[in-house]
């Protein structure tokens, strides 16, 4: 008798562990793909940061430009607007602008800037690129510094 109660229960269970697989599947399934999900989030975030810090740096280095030719940026010649046409490239200012625009335009996407000196030498540079792999479609950068 007690050999027919082990053959009993072993009937019942016959099925089951095929059920815990299915549920082990779908739950290991589930948690791949949030995993795959936050993978993709994190790519994105991380190029958003490289964009901000490639952006930094390039408006740091226009500043170093400016301060190395501190009398030209004093008198504004290194006042840019977002969206004005390239200057010439005849003096050192228009010079250091187009090289300026090129790294901008080369190391973000749609990137481009802007500089504004006032009277007090407050320099005032604005980045601005388009970041619609990330959170916002246009990000700007805005430094302001004295000379």
């Amino acid at each position: 008798m007690l050999k027919i109660k082990q053959h009993t229960h072993q009937a019942l269970q016959a099925g089951f562990s095929l059920l815990e697989i299915l549920v082990t599947v779908i739950i290991l399934g589930i948690g791949l793909l949030g995993l795959a999900g936050l993978q993709s989030i994190g790519l994105t975030y991380s190029q958003s940061a490289s964009f901000r810090s490639m952006a930094s740096m390039l408006a740091y280095s226009m500043l170093d430009s400016m301060r190395a030719n501190r009398g030209e940026a004093g008198q504004g010649n290194y006042n840019f607007a977002i969206g004005a046409a390239k200057p010439a490239g005849s003096t050192i200012p228009e010079q250091d602008l187009i090289q300026w625009l090129n790294e901008l335009a080369l190391s973000l996407p749609a990137g481009t800037g802007a500089i504004d000196v006032d009277a007090s030498n407050k320099v005032t540079i604005t980045i601005q690129w388009d970041d619609s792999r990330g959170a916002l479609p246009v990000q700007q950068l805005v430094v302001t510094t004295r000379l």
